[in-house]
């Protein structure tokens, strides 16, 4: 069982204990890709974690943008997570209904904007269920508090410096989306994005990174699945998947390692294979 440390991954024991704190704050950020055929807030709403609001992933973004839920700006981050009742001094829990999917990018989303007191639900809601713990399906209550964001630009990349790091090499871009949709051998999900990979970038699927049981694999494991994908772990790393969500959990997965140089590509795929004059590399 993994460590809990509240500033990356957090146990269900851990939570269970700390569930009635005054300052804990619980954000259920499920969120699925279209093909999964589920919805994130309807199960939010039928069953819950005891106090947890819900984070929704497409909204809490920049909505001006072509691309899925791209970070949103500071002031929106700010007003939404007063709407939430989430601001300083609150030690923040997110967890999600896939294990360990999208609340890895609500984890690096709040590091953006300055906030480390945050931390993932290893194994996320499907463990607390499979351990017969408590759940509730009623709203949560809401009480305004501020919060206080500066945002971390180096925790970000956008695609002028992820193609400059692609040409010079002197990043490593590790790719967490399947090898199959890495070497260009499936059609991506999104419609009108061509198939392959950023030249030079690494492929390592981000199932790899966990257990059976949707937990995240101990530092020592991590270290040697990101070494195995040939990630040279002396330079600095930029994670990339489809659309910014699973290179996340790579980013969640280099913090518990110790690495703290790393930084993720927001646009992704979704951006990167739109554009026909950026190459594209398969196989």
């Amino acid at each position: 069982m993994a460590e809990s440390d509240p500033k990356t991954l957090v146990t269900t024991d851990w939570l269970e204990d700390h569930l009635r704190d005054p300052d804990l704050r619980i954000l259920d950020a499920s969120w699925y890709l279209p093909d999964a055929g589920r919805n994130g807030r309807a199960e939010y709403e039928k069953a819950h974690i005891p106090g947890a609001r819900f984070f929704d992933l497409d909204e809490i973004s920049d909505l001006r943008s072509e691309m899925p839920h791209m970070a949103p700006p500071v002031e929106k981050f700010m007003s939404r997570m007063r709407k939430l009742g989430v601001g300083d001094g609150h030690q923040i829990v997110v967890y999600d209904g896939a294990g360990l999917f999208s609340a890895a990018r609500v984890w690096w989303l709040f590091r953006l904007m300055g906030k480390t007191d945050i931390a993932v639900l290893d194994g996320g809601f499907p463990k607390w269920l499979a351990e017969g713990r408590e759940t509730e399906d009623l709203p949560p209550i809401v009480r305004d508090r501020h919060m206080t964001v500066t945002r971390q630009n180096h925790l970000v990349k956008d695609v002028t410096q992820v193609a400059a790091a692609s040409k010079l090499g002197d990043h490593e871009i590790v790719d967490a989306r399947s090898p199959s949709r890495f070497a260009g051998q499936e059609p991506e999900p999104r419609p009108g994005l061509r198939a392959g990979h950023i030249p030079g970038s690494k492929n390592l699927h981000y199932r790899l990174l966990l257990d059976d049981d949707g937990t995240m694999k101990p530092p020592a494991a991590l270290r040697a699945a990101f070494e195995a994908a040939g990630v040279d772990l002396s330079r600095p790393v930029i994670t990339s998947c489809g659309s910014g969500v699973t290179a996340a959990i790579l980013s969640l997965a280099l913090e518990r390692m110790g690495k703290t140089d790393h930084a993720l590509y927001d646009g992704s795929w979704a951006e990167w294979g739109m554009y026909d004059g950026l190459a594209a590399v398969t196989g």
